[in-house]
């Protein structure tokens, strides 16, 4: 293996620098989702504004993703193919973690495609496709955490620490102004504003900041022929 695959062609810089932004930007679209909906949403900024805001917010994510994904599937040191964009599972390198980032794609696309066709669709279904986004999201920050050869930066770190504390504090403050009712919907949301946390740094722990993480992988991906 030669010290430019070590390091990563511009195509892997790009690809990081794609995803890294995507998921800041995801984040982002799912901290006001969370924060505007039901009772908590703001009394001095109109729905119209906040709706604009989180649309452009989503289409932005979009671009990003797209760029993260013809990136990494056009850079040589592993021969992801394009069916891994969209079909989960299939790679040979880290094929459960990139599974992860593909079902978080097929996710956003489901929502993506729905909201084109919201009218005809109708609100309660187009709405729960739509919960879809907040699905995606820790998936696709596990798919970061895990792929990320940057992982182990204290840049990326606390990255992934700001995106998880944004959105377990947008949950925590919509629990807190929802009001008396559905008690199993905010136990669900308690529960699970409180172990993804608590999985990521287990997780964090034992895997990408444990030393050769990165390069085993990679290894494992050029014994498979998916390198160079």
């Amino acid at each position: 293996m030669t010290t430019f695959a070590l390091a990563g062609s511009p195509l892997w810089y790009a690809s990081r620098a794609g995803g890294t932004l995507s998921l800041v930007l995801l984040t982002a679209t799912v901290v006001l989702g969370i924060a505007s909906g039901g009772r908590s949403a703001p009394r001095r900024i109109g729905r119209f504004e906040i709706g604009l805001l989180h649309r452009n917010l989503s289409l932005l994510t979009l671009v990003f993703l797209a760029a993260h994904v013809v990136t990494a599937v056009l850079d040589p040191f592993v021969h992801l193919g394009w069916a891994v964009a969209v079909v989960p599972f299939g790679a040979s390198y880290r094929p459960l973690w990139l599974g992860l980032g593909t079902v978080a794609v097929d996710m956003l696309l489901a929502v993506l495609v729905t909201s084109a066709i919201r009218l005809r669709l109708g609100v309660r279904r187009w709405k729960a496709v739509h919960w879809l986004a907040y699905a995606a999201w820790p998936l696709a920050l596990f798919h970061g955490a895990a792929t990320g050869t940057d992982t182990r930066l204290s840049l990326q770190l606390w990255l992934y620490a700001g995106c998880l504390a944004s959105v377990v504090a947008a949950v925590w403050w919509r629990l807190a102004k929802a009001g008396p009712g559905r008690v199993l919907g905010r136990l669900v949301g308690a529960a699970a504003a409180a172990a993804v946390p608590m999985v990521l740094t287990a997780f964090l722990a034992t895997g990408p900041l444990q030393p050769g993480w990165a390069h085993r992988a990679a290894a494992a991906a050029l014994l498979s022929g998916g390198g160079r």
